[in-house]
């Protein structure tokens, strides 16, 4: 049998993101039991970190055993009785998915749509909830990882509660990268992942739920359709009773909580500005060269480019990877085979990564096509780095 030794690489796709040091260190120190002080204390710093990333005072704040798929399938099912009538907004694979939980479980899912690329609409919204006011939550993703779109929310909010119903939101490529302001914008209920903006390895999610979100679960009439995601049980866990539910992921929570606290330590508006900062530099980089964006919001996190005509996409990101040791994604949905997903999430953003890919991808740009001329893109993202305002 062969030793685990993976190739290190810079991941500059749509996730996982580059993981520190600092983070992989607290993932291999010893294991306790699930139930042992040490951890029960554990797990509530984490809750307190999350509910700083999350902006919010919610008590039921945790992070549910599984991926960022797991944190939407907790939020829909304890959201959700068989014959529910609910809106869902799509304008990306993740929204699509959204609908395929809530009708898995036994919802009659109303949609609305928005062309890849582009963001829902506020009057879409309010249409929406007029011609369905019966529907008891509506569901967006507020960064869509499929196109690359920042989904506005404050708007959709106010229209939302308006219509008396709850707002969930995917903010899976969002949380820590992103403003995100759960209470400000009156969010009920917010799932994330870890292998993003957090920069820790995927396995948990960071899910909080507002106090109108519990009393829409308490006034259930029907078991929730998952047991291993049944809120009624994990707040149990999670909260002052510690009453055993499952094992946690021991390992991934210590991962998590360095995690949050590096965040936290560099501050959530620095961590953002710095988002946004690299991503300055990276898209001067790249329009330099011609590499237009596709989405009209553009999130800083995610950066879907169009490649250029008569270029094969997938020789560059092989070239990308095995020459250099950078992934980045391909397209996927009606953005397959012409788009590029470049993530710079969490640890990934850094001017020596913009720098290096930039520099990579012009190489390989040259490889493909005679007339590419090399050079132009470091020159443009160096410049935004001379001026040196990250704000």
């Amino acid at each position: 049998m062969s030793a685990i030794n993976p190739p290190e690489r810079l991941l500059m796709g749509p996730g996982p993101s580059t993981v520190p040091a600092r983070v992989l260190r607290a993932l291999g120190a010893p294991t306790v039991g699930h139930l042992d002080p040490y951890y029960l204390e554990l797990m509530d710093e984490t809750r307190g970190f999350l509910r700083t990333l999350f902006r919010t005072t919610n008590d039921m704040t945790l992070a549910v055993s599984g991926t960022g798929s797991a944190g939407m399938e907790a939020s829909v099912v304890n959201l959700v009785e068989r014959g529910d009538e609910v809106i869902v907004a799509i304008a990306g694979v993740f929204g699509g998915r959204m609908v395929d939980v809530a009708s898995r479980a036994g919802a009659t899912v109303h949609t609305i749509e928005a062309p890849w690329g582009e963001t829902i609409e506020p009057a879409q919204v309010r249409d929406a909830f007029e011609s369905h006011p019966a529907a008891k939550w509506l569901g967006i993703v507020h960064a869509e990882t499929s196109t690359g779109a920042h989904q506005p929310l404050e708007e959709i909010s106010r229209i939302t509660h308006d219509a008396g119903a709850l707002l969930l939101v995917d903010a899976v490529t969002s949380l820590g990268g992103v403003d995100l302001r759960v209470d400000d914008w009156a969010i009920d209920a917010c799932y994330s992942g870890t292998q993003k903006c957090l920069s820790c390895p995927p396995g948990l999610s960071p899910l909080t739920f507002s106090p109108a979100a519990l009393e829409a679960m308490d006034r259930r009439t029907t078991p929730v359709a998952s047991w291993y995601l049944d809120v009624s049980m994990l707040r149990q866990y999670w909260g002052e009773a510690r009453v055993y539910h499952h094992t946690a992921p021991i390992n991934m929570t210590y991962a998590l909580h360095e995690a949050a606290r590096a965040v936290i330590e560099e501050g959530l508006d620095a961590c953002h500005a710095r988002h946004r900062f690299h991503h300055r530099a990276l898209r001067a980089g790249l329009e330099a060269i011609g590499l237009e964006y596709i989405p009209s919001r553009s999130l800083p996190v995610l950066n879907a480019i169009k490649v250029p005509a008569g270029i094969d996409e997938a020789a560059v990101r092989k070239g990308l990877l095995s020459r250099h040791g950078i992934e980045i994604g391909a397209g996927l949905g009606p953005f397959k085979g012409v788009a590029w997903r470049v993530g710079l999430m969490g640890h990934t953003a850094r001017e020596r990564n913009v720098l290096t890919f930039l520099a990579a991808l012009e190489t390989e740009l040259g490889c493909v096509s005679r007339d590419f001329a090399a050079g132009r893109a470091i020159s443009a993202a160096a410049a935004v780095y001379r001026d040196g305002d990250s704000a």
